[in-house]
């Protein structure tokens, strides 16, 4: 039985896989990931961006569908990657490194086959200066926390203290623009994964990146409502329902769009549990 889809407005867990390593892609596919993304930037030497080009293509025109990392617009290689993705049919959408500007993301468009989504990598203390104008670009689709490269540019240290500022930004541009919430750092360690995967989700985000296919169950898991809370959703609007809608504090309204929230992404993500009884005033 495959696995349900899962819509990249909503994915959890975006599974990064070396272009230099084409062995590895069909591992990542198999993998419990709701969105893979080829990496054609950091996770390639310059002399072997060339054969990860080719072989990326070569992947994504023999019927499999994947996001591509490419490099920064400043570099050497941006050119010649968008070059070669316009014409990749299974293409799903491009995250750009270090995007700096509204006008990195537009002119990345302009180069790609028209309505590809532009997944916005904000790595850098420009990027994140600027977000708010990269969330506003026409063409952005979602943006996503390069924690590591951040951490090296502004010598922030491991702390998740230090990067709450940063997080709030996009978390706050995104929501601004009408986007869905941004896409969180990779959590390199797996014993710290649930606990770095329940911050994200403390500040705001939906998604996660990773580096490791063993990481993506783990990162889906704590980025799903608990069944606990699934249960409670479903409970609370049966109770509302049952009492014709009646209102009886301030409370109700919200708790009731949080409840059918909740719901809304169990069916996203395929998540089964019972009802609770709870009344009409309770949680």
């Amino acid at each position: 039985m495959s696995r349900r889809p899962v819509s990249a407005q909503i994915a959890r867990s975006w599974l990064l896989v070396p272009a230099s390593q084409p062995d590895l892609f069909e591992i990542a596919q198999a993998s419990d990931a709701d969105a893979i993304i080829i990496d054609m930037e950091d996770a390639v030497a310059a002399n072997d961006k060339k054969q990860a080009r080719k072989d990326t293509l070569a992947w994504l025109n023999s019927g499999h569908r994947a996001w591509v990392r490419i490099n920064d617009a400043s570099s050497d290689f941006w050119s010649d990657d968008c070059a070669a993705l316009k014409r990749a049919e299974g293409l799903e959408g491009v995250m750009l490194a270090k995007s700096e500007s509204s006008s990195h993301v537009d002119d990345t468009a302009d180069r790609l086959p028209d309505g590809i989504h532009i997944l916005a990598l904000v790595e850098t203390a420009r990027g994140v200066q600027q977000v708010e104008r990269i969330a506003n670009a026409p063409s952005t689709f979602r943006i996503a926390f390069g924690t590591g490269d951040f951490k090296r540019d502004t010598a922030t240290g491991e702390d998740p203290l230090a990067l709450a500022y940063a997080r709030s930004q996009l978390v706050i541009a995104s929501r601004a623009a009408r986007l869905p919430a941004p896409i969180d750092g990779p959590t390199l360690d797996l014993a710290r994964l649930p606990a770095g995967t329940a911050h994200a989700k403390e500040m705001g985000m939906s998604g996660k990146l990773c580096l490791n296919h063993a990481h993506t169950a783990t990162i889906n898991e704590g980025l799903s409502p608990a069944p606990d809370d699934v249960a409670w959703a479903h409970g609370f609007i049966s109770a509302f329902e049952a009492s014709g809608g009646k209102i009886t504090d301030g409370s109700d309204l919200p708790r009731l769009a949080r409840a059918q929230k909740i719901v809304q992404q169990a069916v996203d993500f395929g998540i089964e549990v019972e009802a609770a009884e709870v009344s009409h005033s309770g949680y």
